[in-house]
């Protein structure tokens, strides 16, 4: 839990520089240094273990995550500059139900009822969060940062898949690697020179998204997953205070209402899945 709450807080941190910066220069150019500067952060793991140990086992596997990743970063960094931090984590809520969909359609996980229900409920909760804001606070933006909520589901899959021959190091090596270079062409567009100030800050966001994703991998490998999802609502909380401190936001109260909604319907779809798992399976069956 500790580790699911310390990564969450990194994670929110790193999203609140990346506005701060998003809101000073193109967001695409903004999307580019994050990674390349990822990139540099994991180079010095790379002189350590030596080349030969982050070399991909399905090369092409890597490039369409990397490509995929990078279309749901950009409807990610559109939307950044435009909408407060918590109503941009409240909508990222919906990620783990994509992903659950994603894996019926893709993967041909059953698609059980309650599951259907989860996903109903869990939109509901986006709707509360999104509509009120359609001519406020974000406005058409908040589609976009919805947008990307799929495309991130996707990009997990594609993970998920690539973990059956690729190793977790090489997975994450490999993603700043073809972020990078597919940004790169969206960077240019608008390219203006970053001072020394954005460039120290896209380097501590570096830093922050290693810890965060080592974080919660901890807590994965300790924890049952269904058990740290109720963590995640503390990602608003955190965002929330952030977005206070740096930018002034204040949270609405349907920005919490809808949250709270697509959390309950995560922690509760998440449950009967850990419950589900417990059941023995059949002596015929196959697991996945």
């Amino acid at each position: 839990m500790i580790w699911m709450a310390f990564g969450g807080v990194m994670f929110s941190m790193l999203n609140t520089i990346a506005r701060v910066f998003s809101m000073q220069m193109d967001p695409f150019e903004a999307q580019f240094l994050r990674y390349f500067c990822g990139l540099i952060i994991m180079l010095p793991l790379v002189w350590h273990q030596g080349i030969g140990a982050y070399v991909p086992n399905d090369l092409k596997g890597q490039f369409w995550r990397g490509g995929v990743h990078t279309i749901g970063l950009l409807f990610w960094f559109t939307a950044l500059p435009h909408i407060p931090l918590a109503d941009m984590t409240a909508i990222g809520f919906t990620g783990p139900i994509f992903i659950m969909l994603g894996a019926a359609w893709f993967l041909g996980e059953p698609m059980r009822k309650d599951r259907w229900i989860a996903a109903a409920i869990g939109f509901t909760g986006v709707l509360l969060v999104v509509l009120p804001k359609m001519s406020g606070t974000g406005g058409w933006y908040n589609l976009a940062m919805l947008a990307s909520s799929p495309v991130f589901a996707a990009s997990f899959l594609i993970t998920k898949h690539l973990t059956r021959t690729e190793k977790p190091g090489v997975i994450v090596m490999w993603q700043s690697i073809t972020v990078t270079l597919f940004s790169l062409p969206f960077a240019l567009l608008h390219w203006q020179q970053p001072t020394l100030f954005q460039w120290a800050g896209f380097f501590v966001t570096g830093i922050l998204g290693t810890v965060g994703h080592y974080s919660l991998t901890r807590a994965f490998s300790v924890a049952d997953i269904s058990a740290t999802q109720s963590l995640r609502f503390l990602d608003l909380v955190w965002a929330s205070i952030l977005g206070w401190l740096v930018f002034s936001d204040v949270p609405s109260k349907w920005t919490w209402i809808g949250a709270l909604v697509i959390l309950v319907s995560t922690v509760w779809i998440a449950r009967r899945e850990g419950r589900r798992k417990e059941i023995p399976a059949a002596p015929n069956s196959s697991e996945t």
